[in-house]
């Protein structure tokens, strides 16, 4: 006896009943089906997928396509073809998931910071992105245009960028537009058959917008928070209600420690079982120890950090006068550039301790390390950390780490690696003298090993992953039901989120009448050679 699916495919050859043709960008009354494009003629269990017969009559059948040959089948089998057609969204019908032919993700990564820039964001976008590629999956950056750098580039391993030609406001973050930027993120996530788009630091900008706009689009989308934020200043208060507004409808968090968690559910309001805590990580290949052991005969503290107020500039003002007061045999380097840098110069003019305090001013990436290996300890004065990679490439070189107990920085490194202190001047004192005591029994080389068993980004890599996975098998919500998720963001900002939320709706209405999505051209793959983070480094060559 025929099945239901199979007596459907026969009417459809015999009595030539339409097939509605939908890609992902169009929407089909099932959820959580996987469809795959390699089996689409029997996605499931070989068997058609069928909308619901209680909704639909028997001979309407939802197919997904994407590619000649599997239209030419149905050609050839007699199925009348129609043109790929958008349910409305109010109806509840729901988008499939739809992955490339071998299983693997089409991500989109979104935010302000990226290359040419550097920080923990752009270096973590970087590595995570060569190792999604290695395990398989496509990854197109987008980020705003820096000077002259507009357009398209491509990377190390196949690595694509959009600088999309919009110019930093405000500290690298783009002018918010609210809608100016849902025109060019539609004809990216249709050009690159995006199927996860996944969103980067809670200060961005263009990652809210882009996320804002996927979820209207039906794209799965994955944020990121890579920092610490309070309650009760103004600009905190102000962030927590953007972040409450984008990650009301998200379908999936990443947080890179557990007290970064904690900071990221109470500000937004997310359920904790959204959010998952995926540390970062350290190319070990690059950050190694210097061949031969250092002399501890004169002791090197190294300091590299953007020199800003919440990197503790101020706090090292009054420790290295009192640090270099008690131990005559301790020199700094200090890295890095900023406001605070002229605090930094008037202390060591006062204090007469040019020849005991470098000023190297910015460091490139590329040469950290031979900054790092100079010294014995390394100082992190942190007022607010989420993780601070930059622990974690000290650390790598054999440098043992004083810092700040703040934010998610005890999570970092086991106890013996690292010395924490309150952040106060004369508790950082006492730390760094703790620390000078242990150097002896340091060895950088061990140090080294232990931190390639730690800390991993092909690790990170598997375990973003799981959650593009878990993401993907989230059944999409209608619009009415996403719309009551937002009200309750607050008694005045709920009715405005979803007046925002509307206004976009209408306006990707607008933009899929205006270019319909098959009138924009989609970018073939390009298959190029895959990604060793032990044969390539991110330096100022990269892009040329």
């Amino acid at each position: 006896m025929k099945s239901h699916y199979e007596k459907s495919f026969d009417q459809h050859r015999t009595k030539k009943c339409p097939v509605y043709l939908l890609d992902q960008y169009g929407y089909v009354p099932i959820a959580n089906k996987r469809i795959v494009t390699k089996s689409v003629i029997w996605p499931v269990e070989n068997r058609f997928i069928t909308a619901d017969p209680q909704l639909y009559p028997t001979s309407t059948v939802w197919i997904v396509f994407s590619n000649e040959i599997v239209l030419s089948w149905l050609r050839a089998n007699g199925v009348f073809l129609h043109e790929p057609k958008i349910a409305s969204f109010f109806f509840g019908l729901k988008i499939p998931d739809i992955m490339s032919e071998n299983g693997k993700h089409r991500i989109l990564m979104v935010s302000d910071f990226f290359f040419p820039n550097f920080g923990g964001v752009e270096n973590h976008i970087y590595y995570l992105s060569q190792c999604l590629i290695e395990l398989g999956h496509k990854v197109v950056v987008m980020t705003h245009a820096y000077n002259n750098r507009s357009g398209v580039r491509y990377m190390t391993g196949g690595l694509k960028v959009y600088y999309v030609p919009w110019k930093p406001f405000l500290m690298q973050n783009t002018l918010p537009t609210f809608y100016g930027t849902l025109p060019i993120i539609r004809t990216i996530l249709i050009r690159e058959k995006i199927s996860v788009v996944h969103g980067h630091q809670a200060f961005s900008t263009l990652c809210h917008e882009a996320l804002m706009h996927a979820r209207t689009m039906g794209y799965k989308v994955v944020f990121t928070d890579h920092s610490l934020y309070g309650f009760a200043d103004v600009g905190s208060i102000h962030m927590n209600k953007v972040l409450q507004f984008t990650l009301a409808d998200v379908t999936q968090a990443i947080c890179v420690s557990h007290t970064s968690k904690e900071n990221t559910v109470l500000r937004s309001g997310l359920p904790p079982e959204k959010v998952y805590v995926i540390p970062n990580a350290v190319d070990t290949a690059m950050f190694k120890p210097a061949p031969e052991r250092l002399s501890n005969n004169e002791i090197v503290i190294v300091v590299i950090s953007r020199l800003v107020y919440r990197k503790g500039a101020d706090l090292l003002v009054e420790v290295i006068p009192e640090v270099c007061r008690l131990h005559p045999n301790v020199r700094f380097v200090i890295g890095g550039d900023g406001p605070k840098r002229v605090r930094l110069e008037e202390m060591r003019e006062k204090h007469s301790l040019q020849d005991r305090v470098d000023m190297l001013g910015a460091v490139p990436h590329a040469n950290v390390r031979s900054v790092l290996i100079t010294g014995h300890i390394f100082l992190n004065s942190s007022l607010t950390e989420a993780f601070c990679i930059a622990i974690l490439e000290a650390a790598s070189c054999g440098l043992l780490t004083v810092s700040t107990c703040v934010g998610g920085v005890p999570e970092v490194l086991p106890d013996d690696m690292i010395v924490l202190a309150e952040p106060d001047p004369s508790d950082m004192v006492q730390a760094i003298t703790k620390a000078i005591n242990i150097l002896p029994q340091i060895d950088p080389q061990t140090m080294h090993l232990r931190m390639k068993k730690l800390y991993s980004w092909h690790d990170v890599a598997r375990r973003t992953e799981t959650v593009y996975d878990r993401a993907l098998r989230c059944s999409s919500q209608p619009l009415l039901e996403r719309l009551s998720r937002y009200l309750t963001c607050g008694a005045w900002a709920g009715k405005l989120f979803c007046l925002v939320m509307l206004i976009d709706c209408m306006l990707w209405q607008f933009l899929q009448l205006w270019q319909p999505d098959r009138d924009v051209e989609v970018v073939p793959d390009a298959t190029l050679t895959s990604f060793r983070p032990e044969e390539m480094s991110w330096d100022s060559e990269t892009l040329r």
